[in-house]
């Protein structure tokens, strides 16, 4: 089982990140660009990538995750400082009661059912984001135990017509199935996951 994660604090004095963060399709083009090109049709699916925009006080950092070794020297040159980590040991060190510190990034949202909307793709908000998490949670094989919840911008395309909300769920949790837990983190929860969303990160709480 491999898998690795590739951290990037972007440098904004790139235009070719400049460029990136205005676009999540140009963003989503840039990450797939570490895989190689001939994986087919559903590339991303078949390199295992999600990715993740997170923001701080220092900048933004991009994480990148694949199933296959990323080829960093097709980055641009300067585009940032990247660090890489083989996660593999990670993903087999999990075992049921183990606590862990979690954070995604997700599109939490429902298709519309009945109604003008029906049908329709919405974002959930407040509570109702709440609710998805701990139900999504569940089913990815963990117990939370905290949760705090921060609205992200969101995942906007000019050059395709995308848009995803985004919220940021953090917290502590139990894992209660280790394989439904690896299975979440190398593959991603919920929608979006193309454009930034659903990538799992955990740590073992110390």
């Amino acid at each position: 089982m491999n898998a690795w994660l590739v951290r990037i604090a972007l440098d904004l004095r790139q235009r070719s990140c400049n460029n990136d963060l205005r676009d999540v399709v140009a963003l989503h083009r840039r990450v797939m660009s570490l895989v190689p090109n001939d994986l087919g049709d559903h590339a991303r699916h078949r390199g295992g990538v999600l990715f993740r925009l997170d923001h701080s006080r220092t900048g933004p950092t991009l994480l990148a995750q694949s199933c296959i070794p990323p080829h960093l020297t097709r980055l641009p040159d300067g585009y940032g400082e990247v660090a890489i980590r083989d996660i593999g040991p990670l993903l087999k060190a999990l075992e049921p009661g183990m606590r862990v510190r979690y954070r995604i990034a997700a599109n939490a949202s429902k298709r519309v059912a009945v109604g003008d909307a029906a049908g329709k793709v919405v974002p959930l908000l407040g509570t109702a984001a709440e609710d998805w998490w701990h139900r999504k949670a569940h089913t990815s094989g963990l117990d939370l135990r905290t949760l705090t919840v921060q609205p992200e911008p969101a995942a906007v395309g000019r050059i395709k017509d995308v848009r995803h909300s985004i919220t940021r769920f953090d917290g502590t949790a139990v894992i209660t199935n280790a394989d439904d837990v690896r299975t979440a983190i190398l593959t991603g929860i919920g929608r979006g996951k193309s454009f930034g969303c659903g990538l799992l990160n955990l740590a073992p709480e110390r």
